[in-house]
Parts: C-alpha cells; structure tokens; sequence
C-alpha cells in the first residue's frame, strides 16, 4: 500500500471532437462497406484505438499506393497533402475524408496565403504528419520552425508578404513563443483571424496547469506517439508538478509515486476513457482509501458531425 489520499481527475480530458469525429467516420465506413476499409495513418494516435479497429478488419497503411486499386480509404484525422489526395484518385480509390475540421482549417489557411502570393512560417513537428499533410498544400512557399531558437538561425527566400501558420496540437505557451521571436525579427509577419492550435489542445493544457498546481504528481494517459499527450505531459511538468505519460496501468511505476498524497490524472486528445479508468482502478488498487475528486476547469460542446450522406448510407446498409 502507498500514502496516496486523493487522485485528481482532470476535466476536459480524453477524447475532442476531432477525435470523436474521425473514429465515427471509420465506424460509417465500416457498416457501408464491410472489411477491408484501409487507413492511411493511424486514424488517431493511439495504439488501443488501432488495434480495436484492426481487430475489425481496418489495415492502416501509410503509403496510399500500397492500397489495391478500386479499395476503400480513409484519410485520418491528421489530414494528407494534395500529393496523397492524387495518388488516391489515381487507384481508383474511394476516399473517406476524416480529416479534423480544424486541422482542414489550417489547410484552407496555408492555401488561401500561397494563392495570395505569400511565404508562410510553419510552427510545428518535423515529420508529424499533420506537419507534411499541411506543407504539402504549398511545399515550395512553407519553412517549418520548432522552436524560438529555430527562428533565430532562420532565413527565407526574398518575398513580399508573410504569414504563419501552427501545428493543432502544440503546446500553447511554446507556440506563444516561437510567434513572439517570429514577430521581432519579421515586424511585417500575418497572422491567421484565429489562432490555429485547437481549442481541445487549449482547454487540456490549462486544465493541467491547474492539475498540477494541486498535485504532488501528474499521469498523463496517452500515447508517446500522440503529440497532444506529449504537450500535455510537458506542460504539467513546466508548472512544476512530477509528470508522467503511461499508456496502461503497467506502465506505472510505483516508485514514481513514492510519498506523494495527490495524484492527478488527465488524458490526451486520443485517449479513449477505458484507459483513463484501467490507470485510476490501478491506483485505488494500491490505495483503496484514496478519494477521488474532479477538477473542471471549463465545460465543452463542441460536435462534429460526419457527412449526412455517409450516416444514411450506413443506415441503408444495416
């Protein structure tokens, strides 16, 4: 038995609607098409949500051209760039679009500025393929930066209009940042109407802030592979709390938890609640007296809802 007394649960945590959404429009494809549906990607980055999908007959590629002709794809919630989009129309393929509205909004954005003539500044993960999905929209008009330190030893082709646009999923405070020394040395930069870091990636972060300022130690569930749960194990970490990113209750070292009498728990954006609640029975296991208590910092409605024609013929088919 250990000293824990109270596990803290965050709240929003788990599961956005980008996520949500992109695992219906699977489901859809599945009732309207049978197994095989092939996706390129992993649809969310999160290994249990694969292998659920895999147990039912979806083969995840991330080559379009491996894919036999004439099949069935879904893009991911990450987006593809128009490269991918060609190469799918060129198989024949019939293509699900589960693209995350709001990473489709960057998109539009990184379009809209190279028709205008502009060079764009990329805030994001090199090799993410939100990232490369998002480039490729104006890969010869786009530079990608990662960090405030990246901007310094930065320097761009001769242009005459400037924008930046970010990754959906990065953390806030880098994001914030990174802009601010963008700024300084390129006074004439633009920026997009509204910010593109969603607002799941936002709401999760400042949660943890507050998660971590009332507890000894902080359990991120989520996948190492999912940059929203890297973000959020970073941020907790920077507002001074001991942080950790366990996936499953084995995972969990309990050494990691030593002395501590609170432990707060929060999820990333593509962490399905079973997780979230195999990481907490964990816990009340080697402490069965803890109480268990919420801390929500603001409420959430967002929905995305998959295409009207999809849903009916999923109803068709049943």
């Amino acid at each position: 038995m250990n000293s824990l007394e109270t596990i803290v649960l965050a709240a929003p945590r788990g599961f956005c609607a980008g996520v949500a959404y992109a695992i219906e429009v699977v489901d859809l494809a599945l009732k309207i098409h049978g197994a095989p549906v092939y996706v390129r990607h992993a649809i969310v980055h999160n290994e249990w949500v694969v292998k659920s999908f895999e147990d039912r007959g979806v083969v995840f590629v991330e080559d379009v051209s491996e894919i036999p002709e004439g099949s069935v794809v879904v893009f991911s919630a990450h987006g593809v760039s128009p490269a991918v989009r060609a190469v799918a129309d060129s198989r024949s393929l019939t293509v699900i679009d589960a693209t995350c509205p709001l990473v489709t909004k960057v998109h539009n954005e990184a379009r809209r500025y190279a028709e205008k003539g502009y060079f764009m500044v990329y805030i994001g993960h090199d090799g993410h393929v939100e990232a490369e999905g998002t480039m490729g929209e104006a890969p010869s008009r786009m530079v990608l930066v990662e960090t405030p330190e990246d901007v310094a030893g930065l320097e761009l082709p001769p242009h005459d209009r400037l924008a930046v646009v970010t990754q959906t999923t990065l953390s806030v405070d880098e994001v914030q940042a990174t802009i601010a020394a963008l700024r300084q040395k390129y006074p004439h930069m633009e920026m997009p109407k509204k910010e593109d870091i969603c607002y799941a990636t936002t709401n999760r972060q400042l949660a943890v802030k507050e998660l971590a300022a009332r507890c000894d130690v902080v359990l991120v569930v989520g996948s190492t592979t999912s940059s929203n749960s890297n973000r959020l194990r970073e941020v907790a970490e920077t507002a001074g709390a001991t942080a950790y990113l366990v996936m499953e209750p084995t995972d969990i070292s309990w050494d990691w938890l030593g002395g501590a009498k609170t432990v707060g728990v929060t999820s990333g954006a593509s962490t399905p609640e079973k997780l979230v609640e195999d990481v907490i029975g964990a816990l009340l296991g080697g402490s069965p007296g803890a109480q268990i208590e919420v801390l929500e910092t603001v409420k959430e409605d967002v929905e995305f809802k998959p295409p009207r024609d999809l849903i009916q013929l999923a109803r068709a088919s049943q």
